[in-house]
């Protein structure tokens, strides 16, 4: 018996034993790419705990530049003939594109992922988050620290504790090793393929429009392919053909023009934070619905075989809820996919005074929100945009773009800055009788059987509409990071089955049934 085969028996073992995760045996190509993966593992884990180190924050434009720098490298010792795309005054973080063409492909894939990160708060974490750590589990369940040994395969129920291990690192890495497969198996894909790496993701991408018209030649396409979010709760692969639309508002309302002795200014001054709390009450009911007038007007309604899918789509609401330690959703009698076909309003963050050793004995001048909104198609940015402001001047507030002036204050008892944030943009949904969807489709499920989940909408935002939009080509999610990955938040983490799953799944996809053999 071969290393190879033996690590790859090892490894289909251990996670058939070990893993609460499905497992679909692999035959074919598949085979070969898992046995590939198996006998390499560590090596790869090297490169890629090296590239988690770097901090990739994204409001942070030289850390950013240096990923991109870092990562051109990584796609020039792959062949893939790597550069930067500026935007015209180089002004904004660039994204780092590439190319694996193939003689007499017809058709041409973009495969798209993003290097930049979220912030991070050391100091909620349980490690340092830009020094990979390896536990032996979830840190509520298996959080015991420990050591790979290069000389035994890794447990692939382990996971990997660094901001942007899941997101979105994990889908740029798992491309990347994708083609070292391919390649080292004398593999080429079916398609002429592009990459295409976002800088800015996590800001809303408020650049990618400018990049992708600068270069729109090199970014024609079929389709592309977005690699980023989690696989279903269920831990099968999914194929989503959309996500829901982002925009972000920053909310203030006002209390004195300085701050005050709460004692000897109490039941006198208004407490800004009493203001701001209201006002948010206001714009959800207790069942969970928004309040704001005109919010659910524009939705375009799912059709018959996205309702299908839906259906299809295997639901464990009740035990989401249980490990998430609560007892109802917010919208009762609403699933978690019907939930994320509508249009969302969240509160991402309150900021008014301090509080437990920091908390004074004030009156505070002011008190902050960021909103959080979340559009499905046929919502525009603008539209929801002005149904909240709406909202708000029905609440009995002045509203303003702007900080108000003394003549404003004393004229007016509620007064609020309401200002959009740039970089947003509408949700997207490609139908899901696409010839080319089919095909992906098709080629996914040679590494997942029918265990492959078809999902309409991902909670989640990405910049797929301006893709679109510029390129005129539709888009398709492939995820593949750990559903309880903790992105975006302290402790964020990948399950290294999962990345093992990401490579099988993507270098599948990069094999997808030529257009003449498809019939298109």
């Amino acid at each position: 018996m071969s290393r190879m085969t033996w690590l790859l028996g090892a490894w289909v073992s251990t996670i058939a034993s070990m893993s609460a995760f499905p497992v679909h045996a692999q035959t074919g190509e598949p085979a070969v790419i898992a046995a590939w993966t198996a006998a390499h593992q560590h090596s790869l884990l090297d490169e890629f705990e090296a590239f988690l180190g770097m901090p990739d924050v994204a409001t942070d434009k030289a850390a950013i530049r240096r990923n991109a720098e870092v990562l051109v490298r990584m796609m020039d010792k792959r062949g893939l003939h790597p550069r930067l795309l500026e935007n015209a005054d180089r002004s904004a973080p660039p994204a780092v594109y590439g190319e694996w063409s193939v003689p007499g492909a017809t058709r041409t894939l973009v495969i798209y992922a993003h290097y930049d990160g979220q912030a991070v708060d050391p100091a909620e974490w349980s490690s340092d988050p830009w020094k990979p750590v390896w536990r032996r589990g979830r840190l509520d369940v298996a959080p015991e620290i420990v050591e790979r040994d290069a000389s035994k395969p890794i447990d692939p129920d382990w996971r990997l504790y660094a901001r942007s291990a899941s997101d979105d690192k994990a889908g740029v890495f798992a491309i990347l090793a994708a083609t070292d497969a391919l390649k080292a198996n004398g593999l080429l894909p079916t398609a002429n393929l592009r990459f295409f790496f976002d800088g800015e993701e996590e800001q809303g991408s408020p650049h990618i429009g400018e990049l992708m018209r600068l270069n729109r030649a090199s970014l024609r396409a079929d389709a592309w392919l977005i690699c980023d979010g989690p696989v279903h709760l269920s831990g099968r692969r999914q194929l989503v053909f959309g996500v829901r639309g982002d925009a972000n508002v920053e909310l203030t309302v006002y209390g004195p023009k300085r701050p005050l002795h709460s004692g000897h200014y109490g039941n006198f001054i208004v407490n800004p934070a009493l203001k701001l709390a209201r006002l948010l009450a206001s714009m959800k009911t207790d069942e969970g619905r928004v309040a704001v007038a005109g919010w659910y007007d524009d939705v375009v309604p799912l059709g018959a075989a996205e309702k299908a899918a839906i259906a299809a789509a295997p639901e464990d609401d009740a035990g989401l809820l249980r490990d998430l330690g609560q007892v109802t959703a917010e919208m009762p009698g609403t699933s978690l996919a019907e939930a994320i076909n509508q249009p969302s309003l969240n509160i991402n963050g309150i900021r008014v005074a301090d509080v437990g050793a920091q908390a004074r004995n004030v009156i505070p001048t002011e008190a902050r929100a960021t909103l959080d909104l979340r559009l499905v198609k046929g919502n525009t940015v603008e539209g929801q945009f002005g149904h909240l402001r709406a909202h708000i001047e029905k609440q009995g507030y002045l509203v303003l773009d702007r900080a108000p002036t003394d003549g404003e204050r004393t004229s007016h008892a509620k007064i609020a800055t309401v200002t959009l944030e740039s970089g947003g943009y509408p949700a997207s949904r490609t139908p899901m009788d696409l010839p080319i969807a089919r095909d992906v489709a098709a080629a996914m499920r040679t590494v997942a059987g029918d265990s492959l989940v078809l999902t309409p909408t991902m909670g989640g935002s990405l910049p797929l509409y301006l893709i679109t939009e510029v390129t005129g080509a539709p888009t398709l999610v492939i995820p593949l990071a750990n559903p309880d990955n903790n992105q975006h938040a302290e402790n964020e983490n990948l399950r290294v089955g999962h990345l093992w799953d990401g490579i099988a799944t993507l270098a599948a996809v990069m094999r997808l049934p030529s257009a003449a053999a498809a019939g298109d």
